[in-house]
């Protein structure tokens, strides 16, 4: 994905509601990532928009060299208040013509600019469905950004060097299930999943 026109905004904004639906009781609950309870997905989206959020502006440091698999990541109690803002964030940051260019870092890993805005929304369309998922709420992403994800993952599927996929083996879909489908698939998640 080079596309520099595209605006993670639509999708920063669907997650920020998701993430306002979720209610207390369900923070425990299991999400199809496992192992991982709706507050650590939580956690994770606020962790990964501080990061891209940081990538984009070319604001390297802790931020940007943390890998994001090494703990499960907690809320805060403002978690509420402070996830929508640093979504909000995120998305002003990659209207930036210049976030696109050159290279930054996220994860720890270099990488290109419109690699790394790629990523961030993979993260965001692909997370959003866990948590929609994990919390029974209706899920329509941005199309841009699903479109975007779709397509980052299968040519990362199609990478040979990948092993088959960036978060886990890729699940079978058919061709003609909803590109939201083909798109969690390839995520290594089974469309289908409940919880």
């Amino acid at each position: 994905m080079t596309d520099t026109t595209l605006d993670l905004g639509p999708q920063t904004r669907v997650v920020a509601r998701l993430a306002e639906g979720v209610s207390e009781e369900q923070l425990a609950d299991a999400t199809p990532c496992p192992d991982c309870a709706v507050r650590n997905m939580l956690g994770h989206l606020l962790g990964l928009s501080i990061a891209f959020r940081d990538a984009a502006r070319k604001d390297l440091g802790v931020t940007t060299d943390t890998n994001p698999g090494a703990a499960a990541p907690e809320l805060g109690p403002g978690w509420r208040a402070e996830l929508p803002k640093v979504l909000d964030e995120l998305a002003d940051a990659w209207r930036d013509p210049e976030a696109w260019t050159g290279m930054t870092r996220a994860g720890g890993v270099d990488l290109p600019g419109a690699v790394a805005a790629a990523v961030a929304v993979d993260e965001l369309v692909i997370h959003g469905w866990d948590l929609a998922r994990a919390t029974g709420q209706e899920y329509t992403p941005d199309r841009a950004a699903l479109q975007a994800s779709h397509d980052f993952l299968l040519a990362a599927a199609e990478d040979p060097s990948r092993g088959g996929g960036i978060f886990g083996p890729v699940v079978p879909v058919p061709a003609n299930a909803p590109l939201l489908d083909r798109a969690v698939g390839l995520s290594g998640r089974e469309p289908g999943w409940t919880p």
